[in-house]
């Protein structure tokens, strides 16, 4: 092992010291700045990390605690994160506390490489479902909602506008393993809207004026489910590339539901006629 320096390739490089370029590197990815000139981002904890190495996501740099090592899935990450390129660290809880800041900071976390998908390469067929958010701002309901598109089997989101990075360390955490699952595109309104153009289903969004109810509404496969952000909804231009606009009833006093929560009712319901239940 090489402690606090260069290692050769294959090595676990040992690390204590908080002032380490690797450390200072590793949580200057908490800044949105950082992840993109990099491009890289940092998911925390074993689950998160295994899920994504073993859905083939580029690990550049695999960091656990020291008292971990010997554990058999860190040793298997450690092994194909060494196997694909990247570095192994073994650190000190006090490194690992500094990058998470968290009170109760996780013993594994990985560095990876983004992952978009080109809009040119989202070719929608059979009963495909995406999902287009516009401008969503917290990242606990971006990631609930790709958790949520991934547990009804839907391809993806598209993220129109400015959206809250998908890659942020909440995000990631919010989505549990999801954002590896499932597909990832980027795009302007001006990108949006030439893309719509060539969508074969249908395309519908949630809007106050909506007039459908969602439970009635026609989703032609495949479904293109577009939803504005949590405080001004969908904006008119949005609206007008949707083929109906839907509304939720409300049986009680609140006027309206959570972004991810919103979107989750609106996929369980289109998704309800494919989907296979146990029991």
């Amino acid at each position: 092992m090489s402690k606090d320096g260069p290692a050769a390739p294959g090595a676990v490089m040992q690390i204590t010291s908080l002032a380490n370029p690797l450390v200072k590197e590793i949580r200057g990815l908490a800044l949105p700045k950082n992840r993109k000139a990099s491009g890289q981002f940092v998911a925390e904890g074993l689950k998160l990390v295994a899920d994504a190495v073993e859905a083939g996501w580029t690990i550049r740099t695999l960091m656990h605690a020291a008292r971990v090592a010997d554990q058999p899935l860190v040793r298997r990450v450690a092994t194909t994160t060494h196997a694909r390129g990247g570095r192994v660290l073994s650190v000190s809880e006090a490194v690992l506390a500094k990058i998470s800041r968290r009170d109760n900071p996780q013993t594994v976390i990985g560095v990876f490489d983004q992952k978009f998908t080109p809009l040119s390469a989202i070719a929608p067929k059979g009963d495909d479902l995406w999902v287009g958010l516009e401008a969503v701002r917290d990242p606990g309901n971006l990631g609930t909602i790709l958790r949520t598109i991934d547990a009804v089997g839907a391809r993806g989101a598209i993220l129109i506008g400015e959206t809250v990075d998908p890659f942020s360390v909440e995000a990631v955490r919010a989505t549990m393993g999801s954002i590896f699952h499932v597909g990832l595109a980027r795009a302007s309104l001006a990108d949006f809207e030439r893309f719509r153009a060539r969508w074969t289903g249908s395309v519908v969004g949630t809007h106050l004026s909506g007039k459908a109810d969602y439970r009635q509404a026609p989703y032609r496969a495949p479904v293109m489910l577009v939803m504005g952000n949590e405080q001004a909804g969908l904006s008119e231009a949005l609206s007008a590339q949707c083929d109906t606009l839907v509304k939720i009833p409300m049986a009680g006093k609140a006027d309206s539901l959570n972004l991810a929560v919103a979107t989750g009712v609106m996929l369980f319901e289109i998704a309800r006629g494919r989907l296979k239940l146990d029991g």
